[in-house]
């Protein structure tokens, strides 16, 4: 019997110094309740002491959590509905405010801190139109909205916000489809502006180039006659002074051209009278006499 006393107590001993101990890890934080009191201490990662049945430890991950939280529809300033997907970095600040505030529970936690980041959110959106969102005005907003909330849930929370990201910004289907639609009745204009602007354009230059044309044909067209006219007067001189130096010649030579043109294709007929000029160089009895 008193061995197996002695067995039960070793073992309830073992068990006291067993709870006795908790280990903080790494990336995490202790805190230590007595009777549901907070007592105050700094709980690091190491091992440490407590009470056993009286005192009660709660470990807490003091890494950077993240929050991914559904698109949530916000108003711009111009009343423009868009549809905005961001997500939220943070981290534990305060363990026993976090403790009061959420018991601990992590998805707790979450769902208190999405509404004040949402708030943030809508304020800085309402206070902008469209276009300054677009063209870049969401890192102003995430630093606002990260300092406002990074405000609130230190003093409620005990929580650090580290950072706001906004993944998207979305029109609503309607309103894409209306952005669209004048979008590309802006481009269509555009583009008949261009188009029109272009044809006049090219008019102008085939009026040009016709214009252009037609002055350099005159010009050449006056060079040839010039040209020609020169030529036709320095033929005639040859033909005169040839013409003069011996006048027989001259004849027989024109002669013999003619009858080449004449019967050049070899099937020709004339008719003439007799005793005609043409032929004169054919008449055996003139050719003669001469």
């Amino acid at each position: 019997m008193k061995k197996y006393i002695a067995a039960i107590i070793a073992i309830v001993i073992v068990l006291v110094a067993a709870n006795s101990f908790f280990i903080v890890r790494e990336g995490q934080d202790g805190l230590l309740l007595q009777f549901g009191r907070i007592l105050p201490g700094d709980y690091g990662p190491g091992l440490h002491f407590k009470l056993p049945l009286v005192q009660d430890a709660r470990i807490f991950d003091s890494r950077i959590l993240t929050l991914d939280a559904k698109p949530e529809r916000y108003f711009t300033s111009e009343k423009k509905s868009v549809d905005v997907d961001f997500y939220v970095k943070w981290r534990i600040a305060d363990v026993a405010t976090f403790l009061r505030a959420t018991n601990g529970d992590q998805d707790s936690a979450n769902q208190r801190l999405a509404p004040i980041v949402k708030d943030a959110l809508r304020f800085q959106f309402n206070a902008r139109p469209l276009d300054e969102l677009i063209a870049g005005g969401r890192k102003d907003i995430t630093r606002m909205v990260r300092d406002q909330s990074d405000k609130a849930t230190r003093e409620t929370l005990g929580i650090q916000v580290v950072d706001v990201r906004i993944k998207r910004i979305d029109l609503p289907e309607a309103v894409s489809d209306s952005v669209y639609n004048r979008m590309r009745a802006e481009r269509l204009n555009l583009a008949n502006e261009l188009r029109a602007t272009g044809k006049e354009a090219g008019e102008k230059i085939r009026a040009d180039a016709d214009r252009q044309r037609q002055v350099l044909l005159a010009d050449a067209n006056g060079a040839a006659a010039a040209v020609r006219g020169e030529g036709d007067a320095k033929a005639a001189a040859i033909y005169a002074s040839a013409y003069s130096k011996d006048p027989e010649f001259y004849a027989f030579y024109r002669s013999m051209s003619a009858y080449h043109n004449a019967f050049n294709e070899g099937h020709s007929v004339l008719i003439m009278k007799p005793g005609s000029g043409f032929m004169k160089y054919f008449d055996k009895e003139a050719a003669t006499r001469r």
